[in-house]
């Protein structure tokens, strides 16, 4: 099913985007990994070239194409050159994200900015000018790793800029949902029960504490393989949770995604 298909991932050196690609490209596909991490960082594992070259040892192709999603002409330069090199594109996964869960009294504005430039305009805009070559595709698909809608007032008090931030890459679902409906295009998102272990948790929010009581990214890679399966036509506007996926699909010991087993598990933001 996604063998020579291409898949468009932003962020994609390490964690949940990454997992991604791999889950793809140990079925055939082409995977390009966009990011801005070109070079070894200290604090950081892989760059989006060491992440393509496993993509690559994992029974796929990959390309590692530095970008700022920020900038309208790297976004645009960077689709070009992955349909150039692939012969088109067939899955946009938005995983590019920016967090900081200060309140509105200690967030300041160049970080405010910086969330909404990379979640909501980075989503906005990677999926505009992927429009052009998804319309060629034969189950074109676009996956924001972004939360459901839910308007507690809990979600909102404690870390307004970030959650405006991530809103709105949600609400880039439901409205380009609706607008690509006449292309054939799926537009979903996806996003995990739990908290998964990645570089942003162990760095920002908590450090291996935390990690410990996470899931490992493979069940968000698992859930987006389910949904990316689906045809685009008959799947759109959703908003998918990666344990209610893989339920659905059969999935019943969730032990192997366990970064501890046993421990006791932290829900995610959003999502209780």
């Amino acid at each position: 099913m996604f063998k020579n298909k291409t898949v468009f991932i932003t962020g994609g050196a390490r964690g949940i985007g990454k997992a991604i690609g791999l889950k793809l490209a140990a079925q055939g596909a082409n995977i390009v990994i966009t990011g801005k991490s070109t070079e070894p960082h200290p604090k950081l594992e892989g760059t989006i070239f060491t992440s393509a070259q496993e993509m690559r040892d994992a029974g796929g192709d990959g390309l590692g194409i530095g970008m700022d999603v920020r900038d309208e002409n790297q976004v645009k330069s960077a689709l070009e050159k992955a349909a150039a090199h692939f012969g088109g594109i067939d899955i946009v996964i938005n995983n590019a994200s920016a967090i900081n869960l200060s309140d509105v009294q200690h967030l300041d504005m160049k970080r405010f900015d910086l969330m909404h430039q990379v979640n909501v305009r980075g989503t906005y805009m990677t999926s505009k000018f992927a429009i052009p070559f998804l319309k060629e595709s034969d189950n074109p698909h676009i996956l924001n790793l972004s939360p459901p809608l839910n308007f507690e007032p809990k979600w909102f008090g404690p870390h307004l800029g970030y959650s405006i931030a991530k809103y709105g890459m949600s609400l880039c679902v439901l409205g380009l949902a609706e607008e690509l409906k006449p292309l054939g295009i799926g537009v979903n998102a996806l996003w995990p029960k739990t908290v998964i272990a990645t570089a942003a948790v162990r760095n920002l929010l908590g450090g291996e504490e935390v990690v410990k009581r996470s899931r490992k990214p493979q069940i968000v890679a698992d859930a987006a393989f389910e949904i990316l399966s689906k045809p685009s036509k008959e799947t759109s506007g959703k908003y998918f949770i990666d344990e209610e996926v893989l339920k659905a699909a059969g999935v019943s010991d969730f032990s192997k995604y366990y970064e501890v087993p046993g421990n006791e598990l932290l829900p995610d933001f959003f999502i209780c």
